[in-house]
């Protein structure tokens, strides 16, 4: 089986902002940050990273698609939107993540774009696999 790695590097600002540095050359540096109480919002919180990181990669595969299917798209936007819960713990999670995507296509293109809403899905690397949970270990250098 085929393996690729990304690296993301997460560095402390200050209070509990965070520079974001990527594996990949000219691509600017991510602030995240918590909000108040514990943060400023000088930039999203992982929980927000996580919803753009669905949204982006599910238009990007929609939009593959549409491009291999020659679809004309116009335009396409996506609306992500992320519900937090407690857990049973009392600990909050993302308990559902709801995404609506609206492209503006071609009238003349619709039996390509429907054939690409019955695979798109399949391709998005990031909501394939928290839909199938994620094996995450956790090491604390010390």
């Amino acid at each position: 089986m085929e393996a690729k790695e990304i690296v993301t590097t997460v560095e402390l600002l200050k209070d509990y902002e965070f520079v974001v540095k990527f594996d990949i050359d000219n691509v600017s540096e991510l602030i995240v940050d918590e909000p108040p109480p514990l943060g400023r919002s000088a930039g999203p919180n992982a929980s927000r990273v996580l919803s753009a990181a669905v949204g982006s990669c599910l238009s990007a595969s929609l939009l593959f698609c549409m491009r291999k299917a020659k679809v004309e798209v116009n335009k396409l936007k996506t609306v992500v939107r992320t519900s937090l819960a407690r857990n049973r713990e009392g600990y909050w999670r993302v308990s559902r993540i709801n995404v609506k995507i609206e492209p503006e296509i071609n009238a003349k293109d619709v039996s390509g774009f429907k054939r690409c809403l019955e695979v798109f899905e399949r391709y998005c690397v990031v909501t394939q696999s928290v839909r199938e949970g994620i094996d995450v270990k956790v090491e604390v250098e010390q």
